[in-house]
């Protein structure tokens, strides 16, 4: 996109954007994706025909990008294409990757306690501490103010979480005593961690960088990210047989489905089923003569 050529159309399409409550780095990344497409053209992005798009998603292909990639330029033109420039049947020429869902990594709740002992100071042992205590994505994290900490109710307020959605979750009376002493200890106002200019939060890739100190100190040799804690969360809750619409809740989860996936991983409730071959083999003796 050049700016002489394309502004009145990137304002149109930020415009439509903002309507749509789009969050300000989403809007970024739309306009820089869009930018890229207008750099393979050429030329001004509203003047591809079908055929361009398809070979930009060539192009990309064939360049090295990966699934992820792929698959955020799709969502960025459909969304040009459809909404700012009113081309529905774009969609019809676009095409979205699936690949099959891994399992996510998962602690051992021996293994979460020290990882977390292992933080690389108070700080950050009481974010990553949430992060495992109450299930939360590294930006709900990052994003926590001080008065999202609700301990009359023993809940935390997570606003705007993935979704722009508002939920609580519980706040353990332990992870209540953790978050007091960093209060004590740091004093924060506004944000509960804030980042080095205190006007704003700890960012996620300080957050990121201290949950690798902590794995390597804590020599776990599985990869170790803030999601991991979040997945073990869910693992753990699911094989203390919590119900899982109420892991869904808590998690945050659009679609049960996407909770469902933890059945997979929680290895305690899979050793404690009871194999249809043990109840043949167990009615088998029972049947059995005695031995003379």
């Amino acid at each position: 996109m050049t700016d002489k050529a394309i502004s009145p159309l990137r304002q149109r399409m930020i415009e439509d954007m903002t309507i749509r409550k789009f969050a300000p780095k989403t809007q970024h990344d739309y306009v820089q994706r869009v930018k890229h497409f207008a750099v393979f053209l050429g030329r001004s992005p509203d003047t591809a025909s079908f055929e361009d798009v398809r070979r930009y998603q060539l192009h990309l292909a064939t360049s090295g990008a990966g699934v992820p990639t792929l698959n955020q330029s799709v969502s960025t033109l459909r969304f040009f294409f459809k909404i700012t420039l009113g081309r529905a049947d774009i969609v019809n020429h676009t095409q979205f990757i699936h690949v099959p869902r891994k399992l996510p990594v998962v602690l051992s709740p021996e293994e979460v306690a020290r990882f977390l002992d292992a933080a690389p100071e108070l700080k950050y042992k009481a974010a990553l501490s949430v992060a495992y205590g109450a299930g939360l994505r590294v930006s709900e994290v990052v994003a926590l103010k001080v008065s999202d900490i609700d301990s009359k109710r023993m809940v935390i307020r997570i606003e705007q979480g993935k979704g722009h959605k508002d939920r609580y979750v519980m706040l353990s009376p332990h992870l209540l005593e953790l978050l007091r002493a960093w209060y004590n200890a740091a004093r924060p106002q506004g944000w509960l961690f804030p980042g080095m200019n205190p006007v704003n939060p700890m960012s996620a890739r300080q957050l990121r960088r201290a949950c690798d100190t902590a794995a390597q100190m804590a020599e776990i040799g599985k990869q170790v990210s803030p999601h991991t804690l979040r997945h073990s969360f869910a693992t753990h809750l699911l094989e203390q047989n919590t119900d899982i619409r109420v892991i869904q809740v808590l998690l945050g989860h659009a679609k049960l489905d996407t909770t469902a996936l933890y059945t997979r991983v929680a290895t305690k409730t899979i050793r404690e089923i009871v194999s249809p071959f043990d109840r043949i083999t167990a009615k088998l003796r029972e049947g059995a003569e005695p031995p003379a």
